[in-house]
């Protein structure tokens, strides 16, 4: 049985932000089921780690780690949830902070991370026959373990993995801290150098034996000058280790059938059922409580690049199809701002809530009717699935995880899950939620085009016989 270890920043329910915790809060535990692989995963300890968690955990190891000059404190803490294992590294100094990311000294809180990942291995025990890392702040793993440990016998044999999860995150640094911080050598410049500076996410993956992104599409994608957020050379250069798996969700935890979050659970034989959670959420969130209208929903951080200057373009027009609008999330003040006070000018019709409300947002994917996504980019996405899998509509661009994942529907085939348009524009994705609106008023077609989406099957299972297949290459 092979020996995995998973490298990350965040895993859910302990820390996450986004994605990424719920790919190693998710993808060990479906591996494991399998029988085949040992997956486990190690994390920070951050000071946000619920006490629940922490009162239940034991404490294997404290050791010294050392990190250019410093010598720094480390224990190790596991905890087992779901049939994995999961390990703490614990140091106050550096993650006892009221959030997980953008402190001036991020680089250097997570070099240490990596080191202190490499040197507990054997104090622990378990030596992994795969690292396998995701995403920058553990992208100093593949590169110490290829450039530093793989000299040392117990670690020869071990390969390396690593998952870009978002490529617009690449862990850049200026060569000031080369040795200083990272505690890499001048023979290592040509390895992490690229633009001038360091970057983590470049030498990762000229040191990785395999690199992943979390869909099929995405990985050409970012061959692409226009995606790649600068380091399309690189993925040309080594487009032979590449490979894209999508990611899948957590089927337990968003299920309909059994959701305590959302008022009448309903399954695809009683998809009528959704129409009470659909009037519970219009009389919540002060909308007018209405089954003719197509209600149409956004769970997303407010941000560009997630479609919303598409939606800020034509927000007047949208309203204007007769359609309620329902939003929830944080992010740039520009559009909070925009869109609170399109909730002021459209009582009754469009309704705002910036938060960051799970249960809020279950509520919304089990209520609304339609889920617009009109991302300029998505390396997976997760939101349109879960969308799915509530019976709830997804309208997507053409990019990303969002095409692997939602095919347009055809009336006269009756197959797609969803409604899409491919360019980034604003009256396309205008005429998407046009599209959709009228179909919703053919209430047999739409009865079909909520069944398809509902009984997708978004798990982890198939994603997880790729990682298989992968791991099993080695």
């Amino acid at each position: 049985m092979k020996k995995i270890l998973f490298v990350g920043s965040e895993a859910s329910p302990f820390a996450a932000t986004g994605g990424l915790g719920d790919v190693l809060g998710s993808l060990p535990s479906a591996l494991n089921k399998t029988g085949e692989v040992d997956v486990r995963v190690v994390l920070p300890m951050y000071k946000s780690v619920a006490e629940k968690y922490k009162e239940k955990m034991t404490l294997l190891a404290e050791f010294t780690v050392s990190l250019s000059w410093r010598r720094l404190y480390c224990g190790v803490w596991s905890y087992e949830m779901g049939g994995v294992t999961y390990y703490f590294i614990d140091n106050e100094y550096y993650f006892a902070r009221p959030s997980l990311y953008g402190s001036y000294d991020d680089g250097e809180r997570y070099a240490y991370f990596c080191r202190a990942v490499l040197e507990m291995l054997p104090i622990i025990g378990f030596m992994p026959d795969i690292l396998h890392a995701h995403d920058w702040q553990s992208a100093l793993t593949v590169i110490y373990l290829k450039r530093q440990y793989a000299y040392r016998d117990e670690y020869a044999d071990m390969k390396a993995i690593y998952t870009i999860h978002n490529i617009g995150y690449q862990g850049i640094y200026s060569f000031d801290i080369l040795g200083d911080v990272f505690a890499l050598d001048s023979w290592d410049r040509y390895v992490v150098e690229y633009d001038g500076c360091i970057n983590l996410t470049k030498g990762a993956i000229v040191c990785a034996d395999k690199l992943t992104t979390v869909s099929p599409t995405y990985v050409t994608e970012i061959r692409d000058e226009y995606y790649a957020s600068g380091l399309h050379h690189i993925i040309r250069m080594y487009a032979h280790k590449c490979i894209g798996i999508i990611n899948g969700i957590d089927t337990d935890y968003y299920n309909p059938e059994t959701d305590k979050d959302i008022v009448k659970c309903f399954d695809a034989d009683s998809i009528e059922d959704k129409a009470e959670n659909k009037a519970a959420l219009q009389k919540e969130l002060g909308l007018e409580v209405s089954e003719d209208v197509p209600l149409v929903a956004m769970v997303s951080r407010l941000v560009s690049h997630k479609g919303f200057d598409l939606v800020k373009c034509v927000a007047h027009d949208i309203m204007n199809l007769n359609v309620q609008l329902v939003l929830l999330g944080t992010g740039d003040a520009e559009f909070e701002w925009f869109f609170s006070d399109l909730a002021w000018q459209y009582p009754g019709k469009c309704a705002v809530r910036l938060a960051f409300d799970k249960a809020l947002a279950k509520r919304i994917y089990a209520g609304a009717d339609i889920f617009l996504m009109p991302s300029k980019s998505e390396p997976c996405g997760l939101a349109q699935m879960i969308a799915s899998r509530y019976g709830t509509v997804p309208i997507v661009r053409e990019t990303g995880g969002l095409v692997d994942t939602i095919k347009p529907y055809n009336p006269e085939t009756g197959e797609g899950n969803g409604i899409t348009f491919a360019s980034y524009n604003a009256h396309d994705m205008l005429d998407a939620i046009w599209r959709a609106a009228e179909l919703y008023r053919d209430a047999d077609r739409w009865d079909e085009l909520m069944r398809n989406a509902i009984t997708m099957d978004f798990s982890w299972d198939a994603s997880a016989r790729k990682y298989l297949e992968m791991y099993n290459n080695f």
